[in-house]
């Protein structure tokens, strides 16, 4: 028992063994507007991660995410990211859903709830941002943190928010943003997806593969689709 307990708690701590699908392959990170980066940035195939019963899914999806949507007691608040042209969040009521309560004009990326309370982010171009959305009689939002970098999709883990950036990756505790990288090769790529398994398997979805990244050892790893589709 003293054995088994022993191996246990040491293939524990080594971290979990997760799987990368048959149809991804291990490349070289490329260096931003070499050959290799504009190859990938050219595919027309892009990739969403996502956690299911512990393992690592990846399926196609489209480059550009939709409105961000989040149901709330009375209604349902939504997110527009129209890029060069702007966004908004507005809430949609349950009784009178001709009714639109305009809340922030902005490109929003995700609306969701963390720790009972209510969070969106929005991010173009060189900026983003995290708020703290609040309702009494009316909504009202708070800036939590700036960061120089579009935001682009996220995950909560352990209590935890993970931020993948346009070329850079974050993760917020207690409301305080951490950067992890910066200046990463994913600028370009359109990161749309977040899964965290701890802190030595996190993949990124983007065009042309998914990324791993271990941010106890900071070391990124990319895996390219076998079969790209090029234009």
């Amino acid at each position: 028992m003293i054995i088994l307990f022993v191996l246990c708690f040491c293939f524990y701590c080594a971290g979990q063994e997760i799987k990368i699908p048959d149809n991804f392959m291990e490349s070289a990170i490329p260096k931003v507007e070499s050959k290799e980066w504009y190859g990938l940035i050219n595919s027309k195939d892009s990739y969403a991660v996502k956690k299911e019963n512990n393992k690592l899914v990846v399926e196609k999806n489209s480059f550009y995410k939709g409105n961000s949507e989040l149901e709330i007691e009375d209604g349902k608040l939504i997110g527009e990211n129209k890029g060069e042209w702007g966004g908004e969040l507005y809430f949609q009521p349950k009784k009178d859903k001709e009714k639109i309560v305009k809340i922030k004009f902005g490109n929003i990326v995700d609306i969701f709830k963390f720790q009972n309370k209510i969070y969106f982010t929005e991010g173009f171009g060189i900026w983003g941002s995290l708020y703290e959305l609040t309702k009494d009689s009316v909504f009202t939002y708070r800036k939590i943190e700036s960061f120089g970098d579009a935001l682009e999709a996220l995950t909560i883990f352990n209590n935890i928010i993970y931020i993948v950036s346009h070329h850079g990756f974050y993760k917020v505790v207690n409301q305080e943003a951490i950067s992890i990288f910066r200046n990463q090769f994913w600028r370009g790529l359109y990161p749309n997806s977040v899964a965290v398994f701890d802190e030595e398997n996190i993949f990124i979805g983007m065009r042309s593969g998914i990324a791993k990244l271990n941010i106890v050892k900071k070391e990124v790893s990319f895996y390219r689709g076998k079969e790209l589709d090029t234009y």
